[in-house]
């Protein structure tokens, strides 16, 4: 098995620019850092190229038991784990993983789709993908603007749902006039007088609900061209929610 102590070997080099969008799209990779997601790619079958652990690493046996000989495993040293993680406390063990296509416009829209336009915090991002995944959603749709699906904080954040339902990147309003070619709601959000109480809408088995920026909301292009927009009544004093909180409330109420 090859081992790896220097931080400055040359592959591992190549590796820590998979940090950057730059370095992913030139590799056609990106890296899983941590044991949570590096499993939950093993399980779902995602295309692992190589594992990268360190030699004391607690779960190497449960490694070994789920090892499909199809990638090549590397021992790497303390020093190499921490130069390679974007975390404070690597674990120890990292994936390198093949791109897959998020560009899919063959795929067939059936069931529940959350539409992120614009969303840039990693955190919230994560949320509301794992949130999607727990409600039974086929799949999230990255629009312009959001951040990098595979930037290494939306990796983690997302903490593998990635890996259950669809993930597609693209500009929403090409996805939005196909939605409305196949008949499928979609949803808005947005307060003003003319968007409806959420919970006056009865629960949907195909459709798309639209989550904004952080700060600005939605394009106002997509909200022009919706079935109609929703709002989320706030009885206290908070002059908000936070947008993954929102999506959470949405997507648990409209789905059948």
């Amino acid at each position: 098995m090859k081992v790896i102590q220097s931080a400055q070997n040359k592959q591992i080099k190549e590796w820590k620019k998979l940090a950057t969008k730059k370095g992913r799209q030139k590799q056609k990779a990106y890296l899983l850092d941590g044991w949570h997601l590096v499993k939950e790619a093993f399980i779902s079958d995602i295309n692992i190229s190589f594992l990268l652990v360190t030699e004391n690493f607690k779960y190497l046996d449960e490694i070994e038991t789920m090892n499909k000989d199809t990638h090549e495993t590397i021992i790497i040293s303390e020093e190499v784990a921490n130069h390679l993680s974007e975390t404070p406390s690597p674990q120890g063990v990292f994936a390198v993983v093949s791109l897959e296509d998020t560009q899919d416009e063959n795929i067939v829209l059936q069931g529940a789709w959350l539409m992120l336009d614009a969303v840039q915090d990693p955190g919230n991002i994560g949320t509301m993908v794992r949130t999607a995944d727990a409600a039974g959603f086929s799949g999230v749709i990255f629009g312009d603007g959001t951040a990098d699906v595979y930037q290494p904080k939306v990796v983690r954040a997302m903490q593998g749902s990635q890996f259950h339902i669809k993930v597609i990147t693209g500009s929403l309003g090409s996805w939005i006039q196909k939605m409305h070619t196949q008949h499928m709601p979609v949803f808005g959000t947005e307060l003003n007088p003319d968007a409806k109480p959420y919970d006056t809408i009865e629960k949907q088995h195909d459709f798309a609900v639209i989550m904004g920026n952080e700060g600005n909301g939605m394009h106002k292009e997509f909200l022009q061209n919706t079935t109609c927009n929703l709002y989320i009544p706030i009885m206290g004093h908070a002059e908000s929610l936070n947008v993954a909180v929102a999506a959470g409330i949405l997507m648990f109420q409209l789905k059948a």
